[in-house]
């Protein structure tokens, strides 16, 4: 995995720097969103393995199955993924150029897991609280995980914040057994 993330950076440093100065962040990020779920599709993916396929047979499909959905700079870099066997990273190289994005725009996704589902004012005031925090805007998603006792965990790129239960009954488990 931390292979085609390093693989994967260049590539995504590169169409950001391409698409900033073009002033094209948004349609990028949309054509790149796209193309990373038809590469994953399996169909798509087997016929994309195929021994028989040459790199612009690759491209082509892929610019078949986007259609116009996809401007003709976009085309050019999966034929260039396609020509250096990379097309496998584009759903890497489509949360880089996210992260990219978000960093520029300073804002950060986050997804809160809770036992049960939240009301609206409950996530807004988790929300105000973590833009604060980290000093960005936050795109906050939920999402219900019914192993959780209560409490939520908060993951917000790197950072996880757990203030579930269970995780407070494994770190007060944890400082009971070092204490032995």
């Amino acid at each position: 995995m931390a292979e085609l993330t390093t693989i994967a950076r260049p590539y995504a440093k590169a169409v950001f720097l391409y698409a900033q100065d073009h002033e094209r962040l948004e349609q990028w990020e949309s054509m790149l969103k796209l193309v990373a779920a038809v590469v994953q599709e399996p169909t798509v993916r087997a016929a994309l393995d195929s021994p028989a396929r040459g790199a612009r047979d690759c491209a082509d499909l892929l610019a078949e199955v986007c259609g116009d959905e996809l401007d003709e700079p976009a085309r050019n870099f999966m034929y260039q993924l396609a020509w250096n066997k990379r097309l496998i990273l584009l759903p890497e190289i489509a949360r880089q150029f996210h992260e990219l994005v978000a960093a520029r725009q300073r804002f950060r996704d986050v997804e809160i897991l809770s036992g049960y589902e939240l009301e609206d004012s409950e996530t807004e005031k988790l929300a105000e609280a973590l833009r604060k925090r980290l000093a960005l805007d936050v795109n906050v998603s939920g999402r219900v995980d019914e192993s959780l006792i209560g409490g939520v965990v908060i993951r917000a790129g790197d950072t996880v914040i757990d203030g579930s239960v269970r995780g407070r009954l494994d770190r007060l488990g944890e400082r009971l057994n070092s204490r032995v």
